[in-house]
């Protein structure tokens, strides 16, 4: 297979404790993603054998302000700790903390220079950090017109200036395909101007936030293209089910096959 595959467990089988659903993906051959993790028995979660591919990075804080990057800084380097002990590949960033429905805790409507500077300064620090703790971090983009309103360098284009500027091994840019599509398009030459600096690639189908098949993407052209530029690295699924999830799965499995 091309592509390591792993999928989001927070957004399956819903009704089930998460180290089951962490249980099931392994089962089924895919990595496993996580949210916040204090919102789990970590001992559970340890006993299930998973290999959890990318988990959030941070619990509290801002990549633009001084008190927001020391809150940041603060958590991520806890998470770090957490994400070592469960063997977690990836810790991921936003701009700014989310809070209910993945609103930002402190929407920004214009972002200054100066925001720009203080936030690639604050990267630099995590990176820092991250060689103390040995973990690797991403940055994600999010979508603002319709998931993400007011959420700081939310654009693909604007985390990848980012990341690209700091350009440390240590962080990586977690493109997120179904936020792009929404906010930018032109998937396919995204991927390739951000290659250099992708440490994940996730994805779900436009509209409707379901796996691939569902919408309006073709994934199959998106799979082939990837494979074509070298990439080899890891793609997950951070959608949810239009139906039964190992159907959806299924359908995953088979677009990123080649």
């Amino acid at each position: 297979m091309t592509f390591s595959l792993a999928a989001c467990a927070e957004m399956l089988w819903r009704d089930r404790p998460i180290e089951w659903r962490a249980a099931r993906l392994k089962d089924l051959g895919f990595g496993v993603g996580l949210w916040n993790w204090p919102d789990h028995d970590l001992a559970k979660l340890e006993a299930t054998g998973a290999t959890f591919t990318i988990m959030n990075g941070y619990l509290r804080g801002r990549l633009t302000d001084d008190d927001g990057a020391a809150e940041l800084l603060a958590t991520a380097r806890e998470t770090a700790r957490v994400g070592k002990r469960l063997g977690v590949q990836r810790l991921n960033l936003h701009g700014t903390g989310l809070g209910e429905g993945g609103l930002p805790v402190q929407p920004v409507q214009i972002v200054t220079g100066a925001m720009w500077l203080k936030a690639r300064d604050t990267l630099c620090r995590i990176c820092d950090m991250a060689e103390k703790e040995d973990a690797v971090f991403t940055l994600e983009n999010l979508n603002l017109p319709v998931d993400h309103p007011g959420t700081p360098f939310g654009r693909a284009e604007d985390t990848l200036a980012l990341v690209s500027a700091v350009n440390h091994p240590r962080l990586k840019l977690n493109l997120d395909l179904y936020h792009a599509q929404i906010g930018e398009g032109n998937l396919i030459e995204l991927c390739r101007r951000a290659l250099p600096w992708v440490g994940e690639i996730q994805v779900a189908d436009v509209p409707g936030r379901m796996e691939p098949g569902t919408g309006e993407v073709n994934w199959r052209g998106v799979a082939l293209a990837l494979k074509a530029m070298g990439y080899s690295g890891p793609v997950g699924m951070e959608a949810f089910a239009s139906g039964d999830p190992e159907a959806a799965l299924a359908g995953f499995r088979a677009a990123f096959t080649v």
